[in-house]
């Protein structure tokens, strides 16, 4: 599932929930949880900067909910099933626990109806490729709040009713207020109770968010690095051997590196942290050296490197925007080792 991809199904989310505002203030310490059902989403290697911020999730949808409204029939690309003994369709079993096919087609079909508001034809050709991906991303996003809310109450996680309730009356007074907010649940064939679970849930998982997150020490050794990227071993061991016979570093990836972010800095990757550059080979060859040092020949996916270290910093601040990485690294870490460990069946074809 690509970022590309979670934005669009983010801002359908966002831009149909009941209370953008509200919606934001639940979720703003989770905002980074959209990126856990992508894989490999790094910086480039020239700059050590993460990518844009993704785009923020809103209140994931509840696994008990009314079956869908006609004013947002979904449509029909799953294949309804129930597991043996099971009298209510199921879209999947998450470690035992129902996601009822209901549910999901009611989110697939919520998603489709608001199409047109990002200026798609469900009905065109790129209408339909954009549905047959979200079927995926919507099992996957729905499995894995649910991973996520077991894994609190695995914990010990609670959340109290005042926090549910003061969250919910925000949603109502933003939405002008409890007729005009029901009226709205029914376009959506949802009740306030449905509601009110979408927000305990999303609590729960703007909670499991923050903690996790707030275990990435904001403060770690970092290297002031510099690197020259050639196509070819070849070329790489001959600016090795012109370092070696005294050439400036720096010069000579101005003059030969084919990285266009840092050659005209003179491969100048500033200072970094581990667990930043896209190439780990590059990061591993930085925190081996000492100031002043150069790397043999290092190869890696982009082509072959020289580095070296121009500062180490044993204790420095991780600036905003790596820390945000970092806690997106550790998250994507946690909620795949939840899959892992997790036994789900799914009861629905959802290839494109």
């Amino acid at each position: 599932m690509d970022v590309k991809a979670i934005g669009r199904l983010m801002d359908h989310k966002l831009d149909t929930a009941l209370g953008r505002r509200a919606v934001l203030r639940l979720l703003r310490p989770a905002v980074l949880l959209a990126l856990l059902v992508c894989s490999a989403c790094g910086p480039t290697l020239a700059t050590s900067a993460p990518p844009a911020s993704p785009p923020t999730p809103t209140t994931p949808p509840s696994v008990d909910t009314e079956e869908p409204s006609a004013a947002t029939e979904a449509p029909a690309a799953t294949e309804e099933a129930a597991p043996p003994g099971s009298d209510v369709p199921l879209a999947a079993l998450i470690n035992g626990q129902p996601l009822r096919l209901a549910d999901y087609e009611r989110e697939l079909g919520q998603y489709e109806a608001d199409m047109p508001l990002r200026g798609i034809d469900p009905g065109s050709e790129e209408g339909q490729a954009d549905l047959a991906q979200a079927r995926a991303w919507i099992l996957d996003w729905l499995i894995t709040e649910i991973l996520i809310v077991q894994a609190a109450e695995d914990a010990g996680g609670t959340v109290s009713d005042a926090e549910v309730d003061a969250i919910l009356e925000e949603m109502i007074a933003e939405n002008g207020g409890e007729e005009a907010f029901l009226a709205k649940l029914v376009e959506r064939g949802e009740t306030r109770e449905d509601a009110r679970a979408q927000v305990r849930t999303g609590l729960i998982v703007s909670k499991m968010n923050q903690q996790i997150s707030e275990g990435v020490p904001s403060v770690a050794e970092h290297v002031h690095a510099r690197h020259i990227l050639v196509d070819t071993a070849e070329e790489a061991e001959r600016i090795h051997a012109q370092l070696d016979g005294g050439a400036d570093f720096s010069a000579l990836a101005k003059q030969f590196s084919q990285d266009p972010n840092t050659r005209e800095t003179g491969g100048d990757l500033g200072f970094f942290p581990r667990g930043i550059l896209t190439a780990p080979e590059v990061e591993e060859a930085a925190f081996a050296l000492q100031p002043g040092q150069y790397s043999d020949v290092v190869a890696s996916l982009l082509g072959y490197h020289i580095v070296q270290v121009v500062e180490r910093d044993p204790t420095r601040d991780v600036n905003p925007d790596n820390l945000r990485l970092l806690q997106e690294q550790v998250l994507q870490a946690w909620v795949e080792g939840l899959k892992a460990q997790a036994t789900v069946e799914i009861f629905v074809d959802v290839s494109p």
